[in-house]
C-alpha cells in the first residue's frame, strides 16, 4: 500500500524590483483613474481661460493684434507655451503635495520605504508617476487651444519632427516631476504658499509661454536670466516641433538643457528624497 502523496505548498513568490515597481505604478494608475475628473478640470481651467481671453475675446473686441501683421496668429504662438506650462505645472503638483503629506502630516512614507525596493528606486517611481500625469495634462490642453478661438485666429500647427516632439514632452515631464520631488523634499510645508508666489508664478510668466525666446533680444538681461527657467526649454522645444515657422531656439540647445537637466535634477532629487526618508 503506497503512502498518500502530500502536495507541498508552492514556494512564495519572490518580489523582484520590476514586479514591485510595476505594482506601485499600478496603484498610481488606480488613483489617477479615480481622480481623473478633478484632474481634468484642474488642468484645463487656466489654459482655457487664457485661450478664451487672448484668442477669442480680444480679437472679437478688436484688440487682439498680439502678433506681427502677416505673421502667425497669437494662438499659434500660445499653443506650445500653454502645453508646456500644463506639463510642468501638472507634473510638479502631482508630486509636491502628496509628498509633503507623506513626509510631514500622514507620515505614510515609512510604509512605502518598507517595500522591497531601494529608496532611490522609490524616488524614481514617484518621478515617473508624476511625469505620466504631466504628459496627460499636456495632451488635454491640445484640443482646448485648437478649438477655442475667434474667426481667423486658429492656430497653425505643423508637426515638423515627431521624434523631437515626443522627446521634448517626455523629457520635459520627467524634468518637471524631478524638480517637484526636489522642491517637495527641500521646502518647509508651512511655507508652501511661497511655492506659488516665488517659483511657479514667475516660472510661468517668464517661461516663453506668451512669446518666443527670440522676442527678448531687446531685453538682453532678461533673455539671459530666463535661461535658468526650465519652462523656457519646454516651450521652445514644443514651438520647434509644433510651430516651426515661429522663431525658436536651436534644437541642440533645448535638447541639451532638457536631457541634461533631467539627469542632473533626478540625481539631486533622489539624494534629497533618500536623506529625508532615512532621517
Amino acid at each position: 500500500m503506497t503512502a498518500p502523496m502530500v502536495l507541498a505548498p508552492p514556494p512564495p513568490a519572490r518580489a523582484t524590483l520590476p514586479r514591485t515597481f510595476a505594482a506601485m505604478m499600478a496603484r498610481e494608475a488606480r488613483v489617477m483613474r479615480k481622480n481623473f475628473l478633478s484632474t481634468f478640470v484642474r488642468v484645463l481651467v487656466q489654459p482655457v481661460m487664457f485661450v478664451f481671453v487672448f484668442a477669442y475675446v480680444l480679437p472679437k473686441l478688436g484688440g487682439g493684434a498680439m502678433a506681427v501683421p502677416g505673421g502667425p496668429t497669437f494662438s499659434t504662438i500660445l499653443l506650445p507655451g500653454l502645453v508646456g506650462s500644463s506639463i510642468i505645472m501638472q507634473a510638479m503638483m502631482a508630486v509636491i503635495f502628496p509628498l509633503m503629506m507623506e513626509l510631514n502630516w500622514q507620515k505614510s512614507i515609512t510604509d512605502r520605504a518598507l517595500a522591497p525596493v531601494p529608496i532611490p528606486l522609490l524616488a524614481a517611481q514617484k518621478i515617473v508617476a508624476a511625469a505620466v500625469q504631466g504628459l496627460i495634462g499636456g495632451l488635454l490642453v491640445f484640443p482646448a487651444v485648437l478649438l477655442i478661438h475667434a474667426e481667423g485666429e486658429a492656430p497653425s500647427v505643423d508637426v515638423a519632427n515627431w521624434p523631437v516632439l515626443v522627446l521634448v514632452m517626455v523629457a520635459g515631464s520627467l524634468l518637471s516631476a524631478a524638480g517637484g520631488l526636489l522642491l517637495g523634499t527641500l521646502m518647509n510645508p508651512q511655507k508652501v504658499q511661497v511655492l506659488f508666489g516665488m517659483v511657479l508664478l514667475p516660472m510661468t510668466m517668464l517661461g516663453c509661454v506668451y512669446y518666443p525666446w527670440s522676442a527678448l533680444d531687446d531685453i538682453r538681461w532678461l533673455q539671459i536670466l530666463s535661461l535658468f527657467n526650465p519652462l523656457v526649454y519646454i516651450s521652445e522645444g514644443l514651438r520647434s516641433a509644433l510651430t516651426p515657422d515661429v522663431p525658436h531656439m536651436p534644437a541642440w540647445a533645448f535638447l541639451l538643457a532638457l536631457v541634461g537637466g533631467t539627469v542632473l535634477v533626478t540625481w539631486a532629487a533622489t539624494r534629497t528624497f533618500t536623506k529625508r526618508v532615512l532621517t
